[in-house]
């Protein structure tokens, strides 16, 4: 069961893991991970992003309109592979979406993709605060 204030691509995410038994769901997050693409030349150096304090890793995340929808860049070392996956998990599911539908998304969503059961307590904090971070960017969009 996936909750409906999700964009579409995220709910796809949150279905998708939703089929997997734990190992298969640490496996995809690496996967996830893996397909973080390299920043925009102007992001270069971390300039205009903002870093997700709560993290222990150093994430940054910055976010421009793509039309009505939005874009986020994410940054996170390869040393951090669970919390670099779900960084590019969601600025791949945010993608296109609208200012509202990012803000919609409930804190803990990540609860319904089984998460709890890969990731200890101090990291599911560290990516609460990464979705936090995005939704204030967006907010500041405008």
């Amino acid at each position: 069961m996936t909750s409906p204030e999700l964009p579409p691509r995220l709910r796809e995410i949150v279905e998708e893991f939703q089929q997997c038994d734990r190992d298969e769901k640490l496996e995809l997050l690496l996967e996830f991970a893996d397909r973080l693409p390299p920043l925009p030349e102007m992001l270069q150096g971390h300039a205009h992003m903002q870093q997700v304090h709560e993290c222990m890793s150093p994430v940054f995340v910055y976010a421009e309109r793509e039309g009505a929808g939005v874009r986020f860049s994410v940054d996170v070392p390869p040393e951090a592979p669970t919390t670099r996956g779900y960084a590019v998990l969601l600025a791949e599911g945010l993608h296109g979406a609208t200012p509202d539908q990012v803000v919609a998304i409930p804190a803990d969503f990540f609860y319904a993709m089984g998460l709890q059961q890969v990731l200890s307590p101090q990291r599911l904090n560290g990516i609460s605060a990464i979705l936090a971070y995005m939704k204030r960017l967006v907010l500041k969009l405008g």
